[in-house]
């Protein structure tokens, strides 16, 4: 999933005023995915866990696919 400018900056600040799950799922898949930086999939784990506690269903399934990835290392 590819994001623009426009999305990263939104999703980052997201975060510094009422984030929802779904706000927070989206910076996962930025750190996941290495749109406006490089991957870092501890990065995404957090924000993907975080996503998931508030409810996220999509982050559930994304933070299980980086524990995937991350215990193939």
């Amino acid at each position: 999933m590819a994001f623009t400018d426009v999305e990263t900056a939104q999703a980052h600040s997201a975060i510094e005023t009422d984030a929802s799950g779904d706000d927070l799922c989206k910076l996962g898949l930025l750190y996941s995915t290495g749109q406006g930086g490089t991957i870092d999939f501890i990065e995404a784990h957090k924000w993907f866990n975080l996503a998931a506690l508030m409810g996220s269903e999509p982050a559930k399934h994304y933070r299980r696919e980086i524990s995937d990835e991350m215990s193939t290392f």
